[in-house]
């Protein structure tokens, strides 16, 4: 029916048929060839860009200084227990005033230095000239009483001897003797005391030394066991350390420490002097004194600094390198070692760690390297395993075994 309807239509679309199929090819063939053209663009440009980054790393050359390689080496290393603490002085004293009274002629202060015996101020002694001279008045009185009863006895044993009295009256005279002679020497006593006070106005220096603290003022008051000044030594000083129980059994007097004091990068050396006998009650530690001398060549050193480090208790000998040169941003630890100019990674397996002879520095025994290894500082980083390294002018001399290391160009 519909071709009879409209014959016109069906025939003409059956002409356009084969025109919409080449239409179709043509698209399809343009679309196959465009992602064909994509797709070898894209090789291309990746193709590229390899090159580029295997030019780039070729070209990547790390520049080392002689401080940034170092050689694993059998070392000594010192295993030991940490202690730390606050320096003081071994002789150290306060100056007291032994009396009461006002402080004259203080002119010393913190910092400066004084020698034993050396006068450092005074007590206004007026009251106790006047004492001193109270008390030789006494004496002399009782003495004058004294003679006066021994003339008294000397006569009645006369008498008694002569038979005019009776002997009743001699033990009496004697008794009064007895009694003169004592309030005589309790009277001298009593000078000598008021004598020792007058002396106990001159205060002196108990030893050599500096003035740490200056407690009182020209002019002040003071009352008796009153502090005046502070008086430290500083050529003998020491770090009282508080270990516990179970590793104060390994310390024995005689052991070294290397201590590290606060603000300065010198380490200087300690030994321990003595052990406590008891322990300390509550915490039940034991406190442990290490002398460390303070000798002309070590600057700086002053009580009350803070110090700490390790006492040596032990010492093993083993290829170690230093703490901070492995790295562990991997699964298994490794260090960064310089082979054929290239960097390698290494695998090690670590051991007892300890300080170095010096103590300067934190070390770790390894195994997986070979002795006289070039072994990078932790301090340069973690560099790509294969990045090509050049040594600066000097560097190889610094370090005999990279003398077969040439510097790349």
């Amino acid at each position: 029916m519909y071709r009879a309807l409209f014959p016109y239509r069906f025939r003409e679309s059956k002409k356009m048929k084969p025109w919409i199929k080449w239409v179709i090819g043509l698209v399809v063939l343009l679309l196959l060839a465009s992602a064909v053209v994509g797709a070898l663009s894209a090789r291309k440009k990746q193709q590229q860009a390899l090159a580029v980054a295997n030019a780039e790393k070729a070209q990547t050359v790390i520049e080392l200084a002689a401080t940034d390689v170092l050689q694993a080496k059998t070392v000594e290393l010192s295993q030991g227990l940490p202690v730390s603490g606050s320096l003081k002085a071994v002789n150290s004293a306060f100056v007291k005033a032994r009396v009461a009274g006002e402080l004259q002629g203080l002119t010393v202060r913190e910092g400066d230095f004084v020698k034993a015996g050396q006068v450092l101020a005074r007590i206004d002694a007026r009251e106790y000239q006047s004492r001193v001279q109270q008390a030789q008045e006494q004496a002399d009185s009782a003495k004058a009483q004294t003679e006066v009863v021994q003339r008294q006895y000397d006569n009645n044993k006369a008498l008694v001897d002569q038979g005019f009295i009776s002997k009743t009256a001699l033990d009496t005279s004697l008794a009064n003797l007895h009694a003169a002679q004592s309030n005589h020497k309790a009277a001298l006593a009593a000078a000598d005391v008021a004598k020792k006070s007058l002396d106990d106005t001159v205060l002196r220096a108990p030893l050599s030394g500096q003035i740490a603290q200056r407690l009182a003022q020209p002019g002040e008051r003071v009352g008796i066991d009153a502090r005046v000044l502070e008086v430290v030594d500083l050529s003998r000083l020491e770090l009282e350390a508080s270990l516990s129980a179970a590793d104060a059994l390994a310390v024995r007097p005689g052991q070294t420490a290397v201590l590290q004091i606060e603000g300065s990068a010198q380490t200087v050396n300690a030994s321990v002097a003595r052990i406590n006998p008891s322990a300390q009650g509550g915490s039940r530690s034991v406190l442990v004194y290490l002398s460390v001398a303070n000798s002309g060549s070590t600057t700086g050193l002053r009580q009350g600094l803070f110090a700490q480090g390790a006492l040596g208790t032990t010492r093993v000998s083993s290829l170690a390198v230093p703490l901070s040169a492995v790295r562990t941003d991997k699964p298994a630890p490794y260090v960064q070692v310089v082979e054929n100019n290239q960097v390698t990674h290494k695998a090690v397996e670590m051991g007892v760690r300890g300080n170095s002879a010096d103590g300067k520095e934190a070390m770790v025994a390894v195994k997986g390297l070979a002795e006289n290894a070039l072994v990078i500082a932790g301090a340069v980083g973690a560099l790509r395993e294969g990045t090509a390294v050049k040594f600066t002018q000097g560097a190889t001399a610094a370090a005999p075994a990279a003398s077969a290391l040439k510097p790349a160009p």
